[in-house]
C-alpha cells in the first residue's frame, strides 16, 4: 500500500485520545497507530480498549505471557505482520521465557512447551484458520488441559486478535518503530518482514 487505508489521529488531537495514549505506555512501550486510527470513531475504540482490558485481565493459569504467545501464534496464521510483531513484543515484557519465544514455532515437539500450552496453541492456529478448523479433537484436548472458565480466556485473545488482525491488515497500519524492532529480532530469522506496515 501506498498510505494507510485512514491516517491515525495525533495523539493530541483530543484529550480522549491523550488519555488512551497514557494507558498503552505500559503494555507496549507506546500506543499503536491503530488505536489512534479508531479514535476517529472515538465509541469504536473505548469499546476496543474495554475489551482488551477485560480479555487480557489474568485469572489464573493463563498468564500474560501465553496470552501474548496465543496473540502471535493466531496473528501468524493469519499473516498480520503487524500484530506479529505487536504480540511478540508483548510476551517478552509480560515475561515470556527466551526459551518459549525462541522455539514457538517448534511447540509441537520442543521439551519447553507443555501438553496445556500446546493446546492452547493447537487452538489458536484452528480458530484462526479461514474456515475454522476447530474440531473434535482440538476441543477434546483443550477440555483435558483448561476448565471452561480459562478456555473462555484463550479464545478470547484468539477472537481479540481476529479483530486486530483484520483492522491492521486491511487498514495497512503503520509500525512503530520499537515494534518493528522486535519483530526484526525476534522473528526476522523465521521469515517475518515488515510487509506492507512500513511506509
Amino acid at each position: 500500500m501506498k498510505k494507510p487505508l485512514v491516517s491515525p489521529l495525533d495523539r493530541n488531537a483530543t484529550a480522549e485520545a491523550a488519555k488512551m495514549a497514557d494507558f498503552y505506555q505500559e503494555t507496549l512501550g507506546f500506543t499503536p497507530n491503530s488505536l489512534f486510527t479508531m479514535m476517529h470513531r472515538p465509541r469504536i475504540a473505548n469499546a476496543f480498549v474495554e475489551m482488551n482490558q477485560a480479555v487480557m485481565e489474568n485469572k489464573g493459569r493463563v498468564t500474560s505471557a501465553l496470552k501474548r504467545l496465543i496473540a502471535y501464534l493466531s496473528s501468524m496464521t493469519t499473516g498480520c505482520r503487524y500484530c506479529e510483531a505487536h504480540a511478540i513484543r508483548a510476551a517478552e515484557r509480560y515475561g515470556a521465557e527466551e526459551q518459549k519465544m525462541a522455539h514457538i514455532w517448534d511447540y509441537k515437539t520442543h521439551s519447553i512447551f507443555s501438553d496445556a500450552e500446546r493446546a492452547a496453541f493447537d487452538l489458536a492456529i484452528a480458530a484462526s484458520t479461514v474456515p475454522n478448523s476447530v474440531d473434535n479433537e482440538v476441543s477434546d484436548n483443550m477440555r483435558k488441559y483448561w476448565d471452561e472458565g480459562e478456555i473462555v480466556e484463550i479464545l478470547g485473545v484468539i477472537a481479540l486478535f481476529g479483530y486486530l488482525n483484520r483492522w491492521n491488515d486491511s487498514m495497512g497500519t503503520q509500525l512503530e518503530k520499537p515494534a518493528a524492532a522486535d519483530g526484526d529480532k525476534f522473528l526476522g530469522e523465521n521469515g517475518w518482514n515488515i510487509g506492507k506496515h512500513d511506509y
